[in-house]
């Protein structure tokens, strides 16, 4: 059996060029770049990959694409998430097929209306989880518009077998993450968080045993989480903090584009490009986080030298 996924699992974001089409090339680099950076795991199509700006075909090619890439020097974790349960189940199997080591999914919404209730997003998970023999992990992120409690969560856990991993990035993740363990324990493998790492330190100390950030800064939250698993909490929290500007500075006022923009800016892709209704980021606003991930020294500007 595998052991429990743990450390960092950077979200890849999706690589376009400057017309908008996909760039395959450059998205084959980005996966060899996190590979190099020592992450833990990938993670795919997720909101900070523009899943939301894709076609279905285009999430085929890509999941293909960098399975193919990844070719097992890393686990790939593919977000399968949609508002049919039938379409969901489906994404989810061919993830698996594809060599997917785990599926993500946000429960099931649709605007700010649409959503199901407890008793449908547990029937959503257990009918996934049917289909398929990889772990699942649940996405509670705000973008949803779903409440979902760390009772519910828990009861997930405990009722659906492959149902085993958890990326907690709702507000005050720390106090949810603690609670869920509590009520869960042993039914779950992986309390994780995201938002960019910017609640790390304290959802470290509530139980976190890993991260999902964006791919601007992963081979440095890698240290961070394993320095503190191993015991060296100090260090840890010392070396996270120390780039918790850039952190803060890439959540604030950057959001998903910081990744593309760095990565043009070491000259691992040719263009930053994100698909209209997003905009670029503001001169001004590039130029801090350029001279911010500089001053870092980032492996990111770094490794195509």
């Amino acid at each position: 059996m595998t052991e429990p996924y743990r450390g960092v699992f950077p979200i890849a974001p999706t690589i376009f060029t400057s017309s908008g089409d996909l760039d395959i090339d450059g998205q084959r680099r980005v996966i060899d770049y996190l590979v190099d950076a020592g992450v833990d795991g990938i993670c795919i199509l997720a909101n900070y990959s523009e899943q939301f700006s894709l076609t279905d075909a285009e999430r085929d090619l890509l999941t293909d694409a960098i399975l193919e890439r990844a070719g097992g020097r890393t686990p790939i974790i593919v977000t399968t998430t949609h508002f049919s349960t039938a379409i969901a189940r489906e994404r989810s199997a061919r993830a698996q097929r594809a060599g997917a080591a785990m599926v993500m999914l946000m429960p099931p919404y649709h605007g700010a209306t649409l959503r199901g209730d407890e008793e449908s997003i547990h029937a959503y998970y257990a009918r996934i989880a049917e289909a398929i023999d990889i772990p699942i992990m649940v996405q509670d992120a705000p973008i949803s518009g779903v409440t979902l409690s760390a009772p519910f969560l828990a009861h997930l856990a405990r009722s659906i077998d492959r149902l085993r991993y958890f990326k907690i990035e709702s507000a005050f993740a720390a106090a949810k993450l603690r609670h869920l363990i509590e009520l869960a324990g042993d039914a779950i493998d992986g309390p994780f968080d995201g938002e960019e790492s910017i609640t790390l330190g304290a959802d470290l100390a509530a139980g976190a045993t890993g991260t999902m950030p964006s791919a601007l800064l992963p081979d440095v939250l890698g240290r961070v989480v394993h320095a503190y698993l191993d015991g060296a909490r100090e260090d840890a929290m010392t070396l996270w903090e120390s780039y918790l500007p850039l952190i803060n500075y890439e959540n604030r006022q950057c959001g998903l584009r910081a990744t593309k923009a760095m990565l043009r800016e070491g000259g691992i892709v040719r263009s930053d490009f994100c698909r209209h209704p997003l905009s670029p980021l503001t001169p001004a606003t590039y130029l801090g986080l350029r001279d911010l991930a500089r001053r870092l020294d980032l492996f990111i500007l770094r490794w195509a030298s």
